[in-house]
């Protein structure tokens, strides 16, 4: 087995972010649930929520792409594979992302749907609701993967929100052939509660089949894939059947599992939450690069604390300092 020339390649959605502040009630009048992400099936059902947005603010964005755009920021070599349409907002994309330092060659999807969008309403508290139009990225095909990017990446890393569509979902399990037949490490992120009532038991059988090096799940998320209330039960049913299992606790922080080993980190402080948005992914980004360079399992749970209270701090998904900076100075 060659040794690998990247640390992580990400398969995900290629997203564009339309973030807007907004209140607590105008939540509860669209019949959103706080904190949540709900699909919107139609280019007409997103252009009517966008006609009711405030003003808002432009970014790059989908879950795996502000991973790897976190681990490029802290030094690591990525590459993304995601599908954009031929339009606008798809340039956007590539650009921002290739911006990052990350490779990205998928190429552009002709004709309709539309690039992918995210409507982020951020209410004061930080918290953000998205409503996304999944678009061109749910008809990413398996003939798109680029065989040799995945399999010369230490890490394939997954996200759950891009199992829904049934073209992507092919590709993704293409790619876990690709990897583990190079090798190589497979992360997955359960994403949203969302994904796992709809393909809970998809990602169980993953699970249970050894395909899965690496879970990321945030609290309730870990209860629901269990299927259990109780915490520790969850975290020993799972850890039970994941070489390294990743838990996020909000303000309580963060805790690993892996061989026996057990680590657990608090948050790190911030002065105010600001927007909510990418802090799993960017929490995925610390603990992923801390892995690739061979750290053990505290430093790079602090890693991951260290960047999503980056990303909470601010509006949007993507670094807005020097993170391999900002990550030297904390660490030491």
């Amino acid at each position: 087995m060659s040794s690998p020339s990247l640390d992580i390649v990400a398969i995900g959605n290629a997203i564009v972010d339309i973030l807007s502040p907004c209140d607590d009630a105008f939540i509860d009048a669209q019949g959103m649930t706080k904190g949540s992400m709900q699909l919107m099936f139609s280019p007409a059902e997103a252009d009517a929520l966008y006609a009711k947005m405030g003003p808002g603010t432009e970014a790059s964005g989908g879950s795996a792409a502000n991973t790897v755009a976190g681990i490029a920021a802290l030094g690591g070599k990525c590459g993304f594979i995601g599908q954009v349409a031929s339009d606008q907002l798809g340039q956007v994309f590539a650009h921002d992302i290739r911006a990052t330092g990350v490779h990205f060659d998928t190429p552009a999807r002709n004709g309709e749907p539309t690039t992918a969008r995210c409507l982020i309403f951020v209410t004061p508290d930080g918290q953000r609701t998205m409503n996304t139009f999944l678009g061109a990225s749910q008809f990413l095909p398996a003939h798109a993967l680029d065989r040799d990017l995945i399999a010369n990446a230490a890490i394939l890393y997954l996200e759950g929100y891009l199992w829904d569509p049934e073209e992507p979902r092919a590709a993704m399990r293409a790619a876990i052939d690709i990897a583990r037949s190079a090798g190589r490490k497979v992360a997955f992120t359960l994403s949203d509660i969302f994904c796992i009532g709809r393909h809970g038991g998809d990602f169980r059988a993953l699970i249970g089949d050894g395909l899965i090096d690496i879970l990321f799940a945030n609290e309730n998320e870990l209860l629901a894939l269990a299927e259990t209330d109780d915490f520790d039960a969850a975290v020993a049913t799972i850890a039970a059947k994941v070489p390294t299992l990743v838990v996020t606790r909000s303000e309580k922080g963060a805790i690993a599992l892996s061989g026996g080993a057990q680590a657990q980190v608090s948050a790190e402080p911030i002065e105010r939450v600001v927007d909510t948005t990418g802090a799993g992914d960017l929490f995925a980004a610390g603990f992923l690069h801390g892995q690739a360079q061979g750290w053990d399992l505290e430093k790079s749970l602090k890693l991951g604390a260290i960047c999503a209270a980056e990303i909470i701090s601010h509006v949007g998904a993507r670094p807005m300092i020097d993170l391999k900076a900002l990550a030297a100075a904390k660490l030491g």
